[in-house]
C-alpha cells in the first residue's frame, strides 16, 4: 500500500541523501513530497556533495538543485512518514519552530521517521530521541548523546532501527537505511 511521505529538505541538503532516497521511495510506489520552510512547490533548494577524500572530515562541493514539490505543511496530519536527510541543511532547519513542531508531531504520533547523517541534529533539537538508540554522522554523536539518546556507533554503510525510527551515518548506508525504512513502512517488494 502506497504511503504519503514527507521529505524535509533545505538549502545545502546533502545531494545523495536527498536524491537517492527520494527516488527510491517514489520508485517503489510511495507518494513523496519534498518540502522546505519558506519555500513553495515549484521552488528548489541547492544541494551540496559531501565526500570522504582522506581529510579529517568530509569535503563539500556544490551539488544539483533539488525540486520542492509541495508546500511546507502546518502539521504531521495527513502524512504517513517523515524522512530527514543530512548535509548542512539540518543545522539551520533545527532553528525553525515549524520544523521542530512538525518533527515532534510525527514522533508523538508514532509515525515512521528516517534520518541520515546530520538529520539527527533536527531530531535532537526537537527532543524526540531521548531513550532511543540513534545513528548519525560521527561528528553528531555528541548532540545525539546530549539529547538523551544512545549513539549507535555502526559502520558507515550500516543503519539502525529502533521501533519506528531508522537512522544511518551517511550516504554509503543508503541500501541498508532504505531497506530498513521500507520494512518499517510495511513496503513489500517481490521478485
Amino acid at each position: 500500500m502506497s504511503k504519503k511521505i514527507l521529505f524535509l529538505v533545505g538549502d545545502f541538503v546533502e545531494d545523495y541523501e536527498a536524491m537517492v532516497p527520494f527516488q527510491t521511495l517514489a520508485a517503489v510506489g510511495h507518494s513523496v513530497h519534498a518540502v522546505c520552510p519558506g519555500k513553495k512547490a515549484g521552488d528548489s533548494v541547492a544541494t551540496s556533495i559531501h565526500d570522504f577524500e582522506g581529510q579529517q572530515t568530509y569535503s563539500e562541493k556544490r551539488g544539483h538543485n533539488f525540486a520542492i514539490n509541495a508546500d511546507f505543511p502546518a502539521s504531521h496530519e495527513g502524512w504517513d512518514a517523515l524522512v530527514v536527510p543530512g548535509g548542512r541543511a539540518p543545522e539551520y532547519l533545527r532553528l525553525d519552530a515549524g520544523v521542530i513542531a512538525l518533527v515532534q508531531g510525527f514522533a508523538k504520533a508514532g509515525k515512521p521517521i528516517a534520518a541520515i547523517c546530520h538529520g539527527a541534529q533536527i531530531l535532537a533539537a526537537a527532543g524526540v530521541i531521548g531513550g532511543r538508540k540513534v545513528s548519525a554522522y560521527p561528528a553528531c554523536a555528541p548532540e545525539v548523546r546530549l539529547a538523551g539518546a544512545e549513539y549507535a556507533d555502526i559502520a558507515i554503510d550500516g543503519a539502525y532501527t529502533d521501533g519506528n525510527l531508522v537512522t544511518a551515518p551517511a550516504w554509503p548506508a543508503h541500501p541498508a537505511w532504505m531497506a530498513q525504512f521500507l520494512a518499517v513502512l510495511g513496503t513489500r517488494i517481490t521478485h
